[in-house]
């Protein structure tokens, strides 16, 4: 059965859980502060996040403008494609859904080394982590079919959850007034901190925590008035994540104290369990049963964080057997206007990345996690700034929308920092893998090749899909 994804079934809260599960925001603090405090700016990291905030609300402003005008499931390719025309379009369609894909692999990759440590832990029994991991991969695959109000659902108890104890030990350090230092506001805060050491890494690390923040705009078919809700999903979204990201980060370089936090992370770096250097002060905050909570809290936050791209790619896949991109096959939902088969073929597409690194018994997490994540993040900033300029082009061609701030300036803007961004995840992509430089070569060169590709299945499938550009 082939139609259109279920209609009415997202509001605003539903929408924000699937885009702050995507930022599985405990995984978000507990992998990418203790390396941003450690080998970036030290205690100005939590500016970084602000800084990093500005940035996807400037996006944001073009690309809520934009979706006001286009309503699809396939989001970024659809938005660039109306700007910078269909071949363009379907290239960026294979770059989001490359990034989706390679994310929720590297996700993947995490969790089941974490899964299988905790099951160790608590039995003795070691089971490989690649084990956990395809059973997992069977649990998002019917999760995903089972309709999109249930994934909201499961998504919304472990996103709770996990800002829950993160949240409570920022506001009780916040009012205890700071760790030993106290709170050391302009020890984050100020210009001289924000640019301390090397602010481009922190910047790096603070743009990675913003990925999945577009996911508003894929869920616009299912929205209940998307003109109303995807905008106001998306600027909360962006409010939300910002707030928690540079708040809970500075409450973590004041309870260890910004004179001694970029010592402090260093040690935990080292020392191979960098979460440690998150979860100590919670635990000494909140006593030993939180240190027993937080490993199965990261677990958690992890799955939240790959059902919620298993959801986001699998709906580009939709779309693009809907616009003639792919077999048209993808198109079938089912009872629950799920989209199964482009589910289906997410999950084996999930396989195939994953299970090389099992079988040549790879480190899931030094290299599985960290090397995809790396290549998600840059394709994300590439979509960024091709939608960026695809906003202003459309708006000056249609007439649309005449507004000045939000078709032209804010995009301009938006496009300015992203650029820069992609800069500095480029300049640093050696770091951010944690490999050599040659493998970072090879992993940045993925993604404007999957660009071209795309670009070039485009012209060649043009007179089949029946459009123009």
């Amino acid at each position: 059965m082939a139609g259109k994804l279920k209609p009415d079934s997202l509001g605003v809260l539903g929408i924000l859980f699937f885009v702050l599960s995507a930022q599985a925001p405990l995984t978000g603090i507990a992998g990418a502060v203790p390396i941003a405090v450690g080998i970036g700016n030290g205690a100005g990291v939590p500016a970084a996040y602000l800084a990093a905030g500005v940035i996807v609300l400037l996006f944001s402003v073009g690309f809520v403008a934009m979706g006001r005008h286009v309503v699809d499931a396939g989001a970024f390719y659809t938005y660039i494609g109306k700007g910078l025309g269909r071949p363009t379009g379907s290239g960026s369609a294979g770059v989001a859904l490359f990034a989706y894909c390679a994310v929720q692999a590297a996700m993947y990759g995490l969790y089941g080394a974490t899964v299988s440590g905790l099951v160790e832990h608590y039995t003795g029994t070691h089971v490989a982590w690649w084990v956990w991991t395809l059973v997992t991969m069977v649990i998002v695959q019917v999760l995903g079919a089972s309709g999109i109000e249930m994934g909201a659902k499961i998504l919304a108890v472990f996103v709770l959850a996990e800002f829950s104890i993160l949240i409570a030990f920022a506001l009780v350090t916040f009012f205890k007034g700071g760790g030993p230092e106290g709170l050391g506001f302009t020890d984050s805060f100020s210009p001289s901190a924000a640019l301390k050491g090397a602010p481009g890494v922190a910047l790096m690390f603070a743009v990675a925590s913003m990925f999945g923040f577009e996911a508003t705009a894929i869920y616009g078919e299912e929205a209940r008035e998307p003109r109303k809700t995807v905008p106001r999903a998306t600027y909360l979204s962006v409010a939300v994540i910002t707030g928690f990201f540079a708040f809970t980060s500075w409450m973590l370089v004041s309870a260890h104290g910004a004179s001694q936090v970029t010592a402090d992370a260093g040690k935990a770096l080292q020392s191979g369990d960098a979460a440690s250097f998150v979860f100590a002060p919670i635990t000494d905050l909140f006593g030993g049963w939180a240190g027993d909570v937080l490993p199965i809290l990261l677990a958690t936050s992890l799955f939240a964080g790959i059902l919620a791209f298993h959801n986001s790619a699998n709906r580009y896949l939709f779309s693009l057997g809907r616009e003639g991109l792919l077999p048209h096959r993808l198109t079938a939902i089912n009872r629950r206007h799920s989209p199964w088969v482009a589910g289906t073929v997410q999950t084996v597409l999930s396989v195939l990345l994953v299970m090389p690194f099992a079988i040549l018994g790879k480190d899931p997490v030094l290299t599985l996690f960290s090397w995809f994540s790396g290549v998600a993040v840059l394709g994300v900033m590439l979509l960024y700034f091709l939608t960026s300029a695809s906003v202003v082009v459309f708006f000056r061609r249609s007439r649309a929308d005449t507004r000045p701030w939000n078709t032209l300036i804010a995009p301009v803007l938006g496009a300015l920092g992203i650029a820069g961004a992609i800069w500095l995840i480029i300049a640093n992509f050696t770091t951010l893998i944690g490999g050599d430089r040659t493998t970072a070569v090879w992993l940045q060169v993925t993604v404007p090749a999957v660009l071209v590709l795309g670009v070039a299945a485009a012209r060649m499938t043009r007179s089949r899909a029946g459009t123009t550009d």
